[in-house]
């Protein structure tokens, strides 16, 4: 918007100059203007920030080839309160729609560069070939903006995401290790095979026998009362609008999330004392599912939300499986020699699994190299059985917080103890080299 207006007054005879001081625009609002490929409007500024934008930066889609002419905007938002200090490079590893405080950013006193992955959300190439969805190409984007930010944003810079976010974060360290001072990754798992048996050898181990019992219990009654579980969840995907059949009959996906409800629970912190007690009756079992797991993560709206990245798992990251020998002759349609896969690639997408090459190389790389990293993973979340360890950063300068009662969505820094954050800050202000003047010292 501001680029367009004031290539306008250059059209009506003033100079870029001079039309920039007729609109009394900010010193950050001209570097913006200067920068090449970059669109920028003003956003309601956040508490505690002197300015907000949300920009579009114009990408090569294909980095190895940049003069092939193909490009894409890339959605970026820009959160600045001094551009001295450090600046946290919030690396999403899905789409991005709205600016947010992110909470490295609010706990140090940063600044906030907030990048959108490639093929999510508005940062879809024209032509969307998925052939250029690669780690490297993402890596590649974050590097550019770091590029062209490095003139303004003039302290240390930190990379940070969570989840495959978390997992955007440490790749983008691996291929380009001098880009910032610190990279803090949350509740990130490195997956190294298509079916990570690390998640399976989490699940038949985590939490106490009962509680694993419990669990087990639930998915036995939803399968062994099919007819009244399938007629049940029929009416309550029609009352939340989810469809299915371009991806999963609902029979397929009915026993997709049975099968994922072990998974989800140990995620997102549900409670062994919610589990339902023996013979409880069908409608609090089931509720009780809905609650935990549900169905929709598996109609064809969540599919094709998540196409980009079941791709990316299906071509570099891995993902996991589901166990079905437990369950014998009640899995009916998903009845096979192999565990079904979590991953739904889209099917007019060709993709050949590179074998967790990459991952592989990445985690050999972390224990070499992995120095000024704070690893962030809840012990109660599934995907702490594929993140990285203490025991394998133990001869690097890095920080690991395996934070006990802790799931996907709660590993986070306030919920560290006040001996861990007095010992974060020390650690980051020793990598960054400026005080952390945010929360993290003010509570």
């Amino acid at each position: 918007m501001m680029k367009q207006l004031v290539w306008g007054l250059v059209l009506l005879g003033m100079g870029a100059t001079s039309a920039l001081a007729q609109l009394d625009v900010t010193e950050l609002e001209a570097h913006l203007f200067d920068l090449p490929g970059v669109r920028f409007e003003p956003l309601p500024t956040m508490e505690g920030f002197e300015a907000c934008y949300a920009l579009e930066v114009i990408q090569p889609v294909d980095h190895e080839h940049p003069d092939n002419g193909e490009t894409f905007r890339q959605r970026v938002f820009l959160a600045q309160v001094d551009a001295s200090r450090p600046t946290v490079l919030v690396t999403e590893g899905y789409s991005r729609g709205f600016q947010y405080p992110a909470e490295l950013t609010t706990a140090i006193g940063a600044n906030q560069l907030i990048v959108e992955h490639r093929y999510y959300g508005a940062s879809i190439p024209a032509n969307a070939d998925y052939g250029f969805l690669g780690i490297e190409q993402a890596a590649a984007d974050l590097n550019r903006i770091r590029t062209l930010f490095a003139d303004w944003f003039t302290g240390p810079w930190l990379a940070s995401g969570i989840s495959k976010g978390g997992q955007t974060t440490t790749f983008y360290r691996y291929f380009y290790p001098d880009d910032v001072a610190v990279s803090v990754p949350y509740v990130a798992p490195i997956n190294l095979s298509l079916e990570d048996e690390r998640i399976y050898a989490f699940l038949r181990s985590h939490g106490d026998e009962t509680c694993r019992e419990g669990m087990e219990a639930v998915q036995r009654r939803l399968l062994e009362e099919r007819e009244a579980s399938l007629l049940r969840l029929k009416w309550f995907a029609k009352g939340e609008g989810s469809e299915f059949g371009d991806y999963l009959n609902f029979e397929e996906a009915f026993e997709y999330a049975v099968l994922e409800y072990p998974f989800s629970f140990w995620q997102w912190g549900a409670s062994c004392e919610d589990l339902p007690e023996e013979g409880a009756p069908f409608d609090e079992v089931m509720d009780h599912f809905l609650e935990v797991s549900g169905m929709a993560f598996f109609s064809d709206d969540s599919m094709d939300d998540f196409a980009s990245h079941y791709y990316q798992c299906a071509r570099e990251f891995g993902y996991y499986g589901y166990e079905t020998e437990p369950f014998g002759d009640l899995i009916v349609a998903l009845a096979g020699p192999d565990n079904p896969s979590a991953i739904f690639a889209p099917e007019d997408e060709p993709v050949r699994y590179d074998g967790g090459v990459l991952s592989r190389q990445v985690w050999d790389w972390a224990a070499e190299s992995a120095d000024e990293f704070v690893v962030i993973n809840g012990a109660d979340d599934t995907w702490s059985a594929t993140g990285l360890t203490a025991e394998q950063l133990a001869d690097r300068d890095a920080l690991v917080y395996l934070m006990e009662g802790q799931h996907h969505g709660s590993a986070r820094i306030k919920n560290l103890s006040d001996r861990e954050k007095k010992e974060l800050v020390k650690a980051l202000e020793r990598w960054l080299g400026v005080p952390v003047t945010g929360w993290l010292v003010e509570d």
